[in-house]
């Protein structure tokens, strides 16, 4: 539905799951419309509701999310739980209800309960459910993505030397990927990583690191 009013109201656990694309001034996440969406939720919260992050957000955006519902409301009619989602882009449907792992962020007892209760009530396993602290969670999303991407791009290094000493970067790659705790997937050498969420991430977990440390990370520098 288009109903905000309607919606809202008729709703106990609602998801902001919205684009946070780099910005244009500082390759950070740009979160404008994450904080569009909780201001225009807040217009219609009439009793208790689970505010629950989907996108991908910096650490201590769920406390900023937070304050902006509080303007909207004297009473806190709400709470403000963060759940990224960790789905390929190809293969979303098979990633949700079959996922890894399901990641929750947050400090309180009853969205804890119903969170449990909305992920089991679809066919996700209670063992695959996580709950940890909001900043934590945030951060996790991050971290994962950066990861992967560093896999990618040290392969891709890898395969540049291997042509230099005659090696077939096929082989290393099962070679390495056979390794349980390697893993063979984002062991493929190509062009680089790309996509919606690499590139974005990646530069915003440098801003992240230079605006709390004072430094970039020359690690993820490289990676990029």
């Amino acid at each position: 539905t288009s109903n905000l009013d309607l919606a809202v109201k008729n709703s106990d656990i609602i998801f902001i799951c919205v684009g946070t694309p780099v910005s244009k001034n500082n390759k950070s996440a740009d979160l404008q419309y994450v904080f569009k969406a909780a201001r225009e939720i807040g217009k219609y919260i009439n009793k208790f509701k689970i505010i629950v992050t989907k996108s991908t957000v910096p650490v201590s955006t769920g406390d900023k999310i937070e304050k902006i519902f509080l303007k909207k409301n004297k009473k806190k009619l709400f709470e403000v739980v963060s759940n990224p989602e960790f789905l390929r882009e190809g293969s979303a449907v098979k990633d949700f209800l079959h996922p890894d792992r399901v990641i929750i962020g947050t400090k309180s007892p009853k969205s804890r309960k119903e969170l449990n209760r909305l992920y089991t009530s679809v066919g996700i396993r209670k063992d695959k459910i996580v709950v940890m602290s909001e900043e934590s969670v945030e951060l996790t999303k991050y971290a994962a993505n950066a990861f992967l991407a560093t896999k990618i791009s040290f392969i891709n290094e890898i395969a540049n030397f291997s042509e230099k000493v005659g090696a077939d970067i096929k082989e290393i790659q099962n070679g390495i990927g056979l390794d349980k705790r390697i893993g063979s997937e984002f062991l493929n050498a190509g062009c680089g990583y790309g996509g919606s969420c690499f590139p974005k991430d990646v530069d915003a977990l440098i801003h992240m690191t230079k605006k709390k440390k004072g430094k970039e990370s020359s690690l993820l520098r490289e990676v990029k």
